[in-house]
């Protein structure tokens, strides 16, 4: 019905902008982090008071508006339960509904983070249909998923909505992170929440603020270089979370060496920007695949640096998949295992229920006893497996750098990995997995792979800036 009273009208005004409008973030179904202060906010007419009531307690928090019609504030969570609901109040009120408290992880990443339980296009997840028909609405995990939106400036705004546990909301979402957050619900007997933002074929500092990539500048020369932070992880960093998981390397394999120096200034902006200090970053190591051809070595220049950051980054893990890759699929069929294998490091690490195995070993050091050499591995209490069984992978070279074929065993009588071979009498370095696509032969008692190493640290030409990168998918980055 039309307005004629211009009295009518003004009053029809302010209320239209006292209802208070809250980020796509905020949302029904939404997990909140328990135990902690968490922030909300939004918008509504400048200057106004905004009063928030959560029913868990039914404590009333009041903060006022800019003059821009910007709040924020911060309310106490309790432990892990519900359903709750918040409402705000600006003279007109809005009631979120339905909505848990538990643990809270931000996921992202390129096409191996993007890849959903249904899969993509000829494209399996293994163990897809079964999660799917078995998926209950009344399951504590909830998801949100980041439209694409590159943006050349920070948003404070993005798409999205927090689906519930249907089988329609569990198919669109990322699978690494669900078999994560379902593993996490198994053992924690919570709810859990994600938060995900990833696109395919994308390189790590489309994911960097420009503060964070400020430094690297002179190296960095990418057009789209923020874009992806701008758009897709500004807008949320105002959510409060428990930590971070991330599977991407694979498009910055035409330069590990950057890729090395880029990742821990990407953590430490992402901490600061979520401001959760210095929150739990578990990372997946690219899995074996064809990247360049089978002998090339951008891939395992990323692996490595990859695997130098749990020397670098604090409070952080990874999640090995030298087992489970293929040679002609860069998607791996089994992201129920890349969940898993981090759900392992959290529960470890995060929340301190795993006493078991959750890394893989890690090479520590070499010895030399004639014409053997004898490798000695960290996280490994119960060491590495299996026994005498001849192990693929490994190479040998003496002092003239000259890389062949080795013969590995875990020899019973010590308990340690022996590598030999009859083209090196004298052992100088030893490497394991040093290739593209190799399959991992080499676990710890737990069944998880041991990550590529190498005991040299020999300047290899063809280590790095073999080939470019794949493609971008969807025009993301270049």
């Amino acid at each position: 019905t039309p307005i004629k009273s211009s009295a009518a009208s003004d009053v029809y005004k302010r209320q239209v902008l006292a209802k208070v409008k809250l980020p796509a973030v905020l949302g029904d179904n939404m997990v909140l982090q328990q135990q902690t202060s968490v922030n909300l906010w939004g918008k509504a007419s400048p200057s106004r008071q905004v009063k928030v009531i959560t029913s868990w307690n039914k404590k009333k928090y009041v903060t006022q508006a800019d003059a821009a019609g910007k709040w924020k504030i911060q309310v106490a969570t309790p432990s892990a339960g519900g359903p709750f609901e918040i409402t705000f109040d600006d003279g007109e009120t809005t009631t979120l509904k339905n909505i848990l408290i538990g643990e809270v992880w931000f996921c992202s990443g390129q096409s191996n983070m993007e890849m959903p339980v249904k899969g993509f296009h000829r494209q399996p997840v293994e163990g897809a249909q079964d999660v799917l028909v078995k998926a209950r609405q009344e399951t504590p995990i909830r998801m949100f998923t980041v439209k694409k939106n590159p943006s050349p400036v920070p948003l404070d705004t993005c798409t999205g909505v927090w689906n519930e546990h249907t089988p329609e909301g569990v198919a669109e979402t990322s699978a690494a992170a669900y078999f994560f957050a379902r593993y996490l619900n198994e053992v924690l007997d919570i709810p859990v929440g994600l938060m995900i933002s990833d696109w395919g074929g994308t390189r790590v500092q489309a994911w960097m603020s420009e503060e964070a990539v400020a430094p690297f500048r002179d190296e960095v020369t990418d057009s789209n270089t923020s874009s992806l932070y701008n758009g897709m992880i500004a807008p949320i960093t105002s959510y409060t979370i428990k930590g971070m998981l991330w599977y991407q390397g694979e498009s910055n394999s035409y330069n590990p060496r950057l890729y090395k120096k880029l990742m821990p200034a990407f953590v430490a902006g992402l901490r600061k920007d979520f401001g959760v200090g210095d929150f739990p970053f578990y990372y997946v190591q690219i899995a074996p695949f064809t990247y360049g051809g089978v002998e090339k070595k951008g891939a395992p220049g990323i692996r490595e640096a990859q695997l130098e950051m749990m020397k670098i980054v604090p409070n952080c893990g990874m999640a090995v998949t030298m087992d489970i890759g293929a040679k002609t699929q860069i998607h791996p069929a089994k992201k129920e295992e890349v969940g898993k294998r981090l759900a392992y490091w959290a529960l470890a690490k995060t929340y301190q229920k795993n006493s078991f195995g959750y890394s893989g070993p890690v090479y520590r050091s070499m010895s030399i006893e004639g014409n053997k050499a004898y490798i000695y591995f960290d996280n490994v209490p119960e060491g590495v497996a299996p026994l005498e069984v001849e192990l693929g992978g490994f190479e040998m070279a003496g002092s003239d750098r000259k890389f062949y074929p080795a013969r590995a065993i875990v020899e019973a009588r010590k308990g340690l990995l022996a590598v030999t071979c009859d083209q090196v009498p004298v052992p100088v370095a030893v490497r394991y997995g040093y290739k593209d696509y190799v399959e991992g032969s080499l676990f710890d008692v737990y069944g998880l792979p041991a990550s590529p190493f190498r005991t040299d640290n020999w300047d290899d030409d063809d280590s790095c800036l073999l080939y470019t990168s794949p493609s971008p998918r969807d025009g993301a980055t270049s």
